[in-house]
């Protein structure tokens, strides 16, 4: 049976702290975060060579660099927590120049390796059965250097010392151990410090992004030496709102045919997505819906096939069982899915891939011998999430007064956090309109509709499922050129 996470109680609209002064200051006077091969004494320079990726299994040949490895984010007595991180530096000539984006997904529990560093935005696509890698014609770091982070520890390769922090995780200790992290990183690569930079990410990663936005924003106004030249966000198919999400999902569910009438109107009269709680009442209808009228879809894409290659497969792993039944998140939406572009079963490629021993090896992970198998999302993060701030739009509102690039944009085939969702939170923000609704173009085609907003720019791409860069790469490349530019997105061909 489908299940839904009850909303966390007492997260609306809190404002996160700021890291406390003498921290910060002891990051920059010790270097950042302590990196995990090395200690916290040793030479960053050093360490950065050690993150250097020579090439992967299976790798084609490329003419960009590669590092990964980890950043220490807590450490008490020889516990702590400690992020992996994978970068792929622009494919130009001028990557010195080009701008840092730092990729999020989100789960909560999923892995930016499993997803958008192979199914999405990263410069590797992975061939059946984990065999080798080949080349993703639309990567993104055709236009910067992608940094791909597994946050928060548990995610991934990204691990904790403290085994009960896997149960205690929240939206609160993830976007400070990202701040962590970019501090500590930046010192280690202290040639992106004052760069052009950018954080990007999709679905929970709705929370992520724009509170890891508040913390650096915060952060730089306590800093005399800011590290983090934090210029935009962009966020796609992402959790924003619970109560205008939910309405919105239902919506899509009815306008797009997947419900009944009669299950449409129980679900508005028996739930009050007002309230942090569920009833049962509502839990009935909501599961009705997804177990005996959605059928066998995909609910991340609910026009493209479904990946059942594994379903019979006894070594899959949990989240891959969990493809045809999904744990769905509704209060705090995204669980998972798969599907394709046009493979749906790339996550299970992923799966095979990263648990290989020799890959492991290059990509300098898991060194401590995790005593789990590397999963494209975790279990007990995504059943134990402690906090969850019930809405975005506060943060959004302060992100857009301090001056910071807000892009929201939304495939159109995702019935999990689907545009109407997305367009009942953003309608709420009240923003005076200065671009109307209008058709954009890539390649010939209409790639999607626009809106461009005082502060804030909504984009759909046409076709496109929940991991919009999968299904609609090109589309979604054509985006990513006008986010980083400010440019609205072209109203002709």
């Amino acid at each position: 049976m489908a299940t839904r996470r009850r909303g966390a109680s007492g997260g609306g609209g809190v404002v996160v702290s700021l890291v406390a002064s003498v921290l910060v200051a002891w990051l920059l006077a010790a270097g950042g975060a302590a990196g995990h091969v090395t200690g916290a004494g040793e030479c960053q320079e050093e360490q950065r060579a050690l993150d250097r990726v020579e090439a992967l299994p299976g790798q084609p040949a490329v003419s960009f660099a590669q590092y990964s490895g980890y950043v220490t984010v807590h450490e008490r007595r020889g516990r702590g927590r400690a992020l992996f991180y994978w970068l792929t530096e622009a494919d130009r000539a001028d990557a010195a120049t080009k701008p840092l984006v730092l990729w999020l997904n989100g789960g909560p529990g999923c892995s930016s390796v499993a997803y958008g560093a192979s199914e999405e935005i990263g410069p590797f696509r992975i061939k059946p059965n984990g065999t080798g890698l080949y080349l993703n014609k639309y990567s993104w770091n055709k236009e910067a250097n992608l940094l791909f982070l597994e946050s928060p520890a548990g995610v991934g390769f990204s691990y904790s010392n403290t085994t009960s922090d896997l149960k205690t995780s929240g939206d609160e200790r993830t976007a400070q151990d990202s701040l962590q992290f970019l501090i500590g990183w930046m010192s280690r690569f202290p040639q992106y410090r004052g760069r052009d930079f950018y954080i990007a990410g999709e679905s929970y990663a709705g929370h992520y992004v724009p509170q890891l936005a508040r913390k650096i924003v915060e952060y730089n106004r306590a800093s005399q030496h800011p590290l983090i030249n934090l210029k935009g966000i962009l966020v796609g198919n992402a959790v924003t709102d619970n109560y205008y999400d939910n309405v919105g999902t239902v919506t899509y569910w009815w306008t797009h045919a997947m419900v009944s009438d009669t299950t449409y109107r129980a679900i508005l009269k028996l739930c009050d997505f007002s309230s942090a709680n569920v009833s049962d009442a509502c839990n009935r209808a909501m599961s009705y819906a997804m177990n005996h009228e959605f059928g066998d879809i995909d609910q991340y894409s609910i026009y493209t096939p479904s990946c059942h290659a594994s379903s019979d497969t006894s070594s899959s792993s949990n989240s891959t069982r969990h493809r045809r039944r999904p744990v769905l998140r509704f209060k705090d939406t995204l669980i998972r899915r798969r599907s394709n572009s046009y493979d749906p079963c790339t996550e299970t490629y992923a799966e095979t891939y990263y648990n290989r021993l020799d890959v492991q090896k290059a990509m300098h992970a898991n060194t401590t011998r995790i005593p789990y198998r590397w999963t494209a999302c975790s279990d007990v993060l995504i059943k134990t999430w402690k906090d969850s701030e019930l809405s975005m739009l506060p943060t959004y509102r302060m992100l857009m007064k301090a001056g910071i690039r807000v892009w929201v944009f939304s495939g159109d085939t995702d019935s999990v956090v689907p545009v109407t969702a997305t367009r009942f939170a953003l309608g709420h923000l009240g923003l005076k309109t200065k671009i109307r609704w209008y058709p954009w173009y890539t390649a010939g085609q209409v790639g999607g509709w626009s809106e461009v907003y005082e502060g804030l720019t909504f984009a759909t791409i046409r076709g496109a499922g929940h991991e919009v860069p999968l299904f609609q790469p090109r589309r979604a490349f054509r985006m990513f050129v006008s986010f980083l530019a400010g440019t609205p997105l072209p109203a002709r061909n």
